[in-house]
């Protein structure tokens, strides 16, 4: 499901016939004029349509420019999403995701996220896009550069638009989708919750938002036309000086435990619980008193021609693999189509390498391929994938290993960012300390905590117990 191909063309059309010329177009993707053609808004859907949407694949399985791949760990369901939807918007305009749940309801959570968040984001775009321009006259390009619109207006307010209205549009789908989950009658997100790493690429264009410490990442080339990594987002874990900051304004305490020192946590002031190991996500509503948020980071990013992939994954990556590293087996990846899974597999065997004894978590991988090209039907289907048929043990991300002896694929040699047992017994309970002055924290000072792996034994510790009176903070 969902790895289908759109036949359907939308082009924007212009006046020719003398008649006066609307304003100028903020580049995003609608021709919002007559409904003899397909427009933005014949694209947006209902909760109930997804399944029939053409170009959206959320199983493991490939589209026309990226492939997708999920893994169960060992510590249960899994409790990762993810998404790949082109012609998210209009043609040209792809939106990606990844979002990792926690708790007892967390992969509920992480799903239900993967299917409204998107289509808020679109109702959403819409909406502000509408009052902007006025009914009528409200027109986006799909394919627009910014050479297109630097004559209508040279002092750069015309970007500064399109920015502002992504910017709006990814704050308030993250608002709406955390306060749907905090009156759904039948889903529990009191002390569960989800991650959501998500991108849009417009042309040239690349939007970002993100809560959680899910990541992206860019592979691109330097000017020896070497693979570098380019990291996208940061991970956004509590002992990040104006997140700890904000968690201690409101209350809650930031913390790690004696066995794992290396991994801060977010407790109530009144119990050692639940312990969320992020400082922003969507649900955790026992902890949203108390600092944890889902307003998410947004970020704009111009491509260039050096950028060549974009990877998304959830923390069951990150925690063994470093930037570089991805960056390496995704380049070297025997064929595209494959890069998502072999990613996955080389996570896995490094997850038994450095902690034999520890369960490894989930995994979810997309890999976006920014020239549009992918692998052609028989290298796919040669790894073993088909486009068109997907076992449900696939939907349900419990995917079998693969073959350890394939030699196609890469094989990383153990690295050692992680440090090992003896090294953390020399660490005693973590305290945070907070930089009064830090309030802004550049990509340098934050990248460390996405760079150095951890163990995790699991994103919440334990659920809080309350009684009728609460103690004072």
């Amino acid at each position: 499901m969902g790895t289908c191909v759109s036949t359907s063309r939308s082009t924007c059309s212009s006046k020719s016939n003398g008649e006066p010329a609307p304003p100028p177009c903020l580049g995003i993707g609608l021709c919002g004029q007559k409904r003899t053609k397909r427009t933005f808004s014949d694209r947006l859907v209902t909760f109930q349509h997804l399944p029939s949407i053409p170009n959206r694949v959320f199983t493991n399985g490939k589209s026309r420019t990226s492939c997708i791949f999920t893994q169960q760990g060992r510590k249960g369901i899994n409790q990762d999403a993810m998404i790949v939807w082109e012609d998210f918007m209009f043609e040209d305009v792809t939106f990606c995701g990844v979002f990792d749940g926690h708790g007892p309801h967390g992969h509920l959570v992480a799903r239900k996220v993967r299917d409204a968040l998107p289509v808020k984001l679109q109702s959403l775009l819409n909406s502000s896009q509408s009052r902007q321009n006025g009914p009528g006259q409200t027109c986006f390009m799909g394919n627009s550069k910014k050479s297109d619109v630097g004559d209508l207006d040279k002092d750069g307010s015309v970007e500064d638009k399109l920015n502002s209205l992504w910017r709006e549009a990814f704050l308030k789908s993250y608002k709406a989708m955390d306060k749907e989950l905090k009156s759904h009658p039948n889903l529990d997100c009191f002390c569960s919750g989800s991650t959501a790493i998500t991108i849009v690429k417009q042309g040239s264009n690349l939007f970002m938002g993100y809560i959680g410490d899910s990541r992206a990442i860019m592979g691109s080339k330097d000017s020896n036309d070497s693979m570098v990594a380019v990291q996208l987002t940061v991970d956004l874990k509590p002992d990040l000086p104006r997140e700890a900051e904000r968690i201690k304004r409101c209350k809650g305490r930031v913390f790690a435990l004696q066995d794992e020192p290396e991994v801060p946590r977010v407790w109530l002031p009144f119990d050692d619980a639940p312990g969320l190991a992020m400082a922003r996500a969507f649900g955790d509503f026992c902890l949203k008193e108390y600092g944890v948020i889902s307003i998410p980071e947004f970020s704009h990013r111009t491509l260039t021609d050096k950028d060549q992939f974009i990877v998304l994954a959830s923390d069951g990556v990150w925690d063994v693999l470093s930037n570089d590293e991805v960056v390496e087996i995704v380049s070297s990846a025997p064929t595209r189509a494959s890069a998502a899974r072999i990613l996955v597999d080389s996570a896995a065997r490094e997850w038994k390498l450095k902690y034999p004894t520890s369960k490894m978590d989930d995994c979810a991988v997309v890999c976006l391929f920014l020239d549009g090209k992918m692998d052609s039907e028989s290298d796919y289907d040669e790894q073993g994938f088909s486009s068109a048929t997907l076992d449900q043990s696939n939907h349900s991300g419990n995917a079998a290993e693969s073959d350890d002896g394939q030699k196609s694929e890469p094989c990383l040699q153990r690295n050692f960012t992680v440090r090992s047992a003896e090294e953390n017994d020399s660490y005693g309970r973590l305290a945070v300390e907070v930089d009064g002055d830090g309030e802004t924290v550049n990509a340098e000072d934050q990248s460390w905590s996405g760079l150095e792996g951890v163990t995790r034994v699991n994103s919440l510790v334990q659920l809080p117990r309350f009684s009728e009176e609460r103690p004072d903070p």
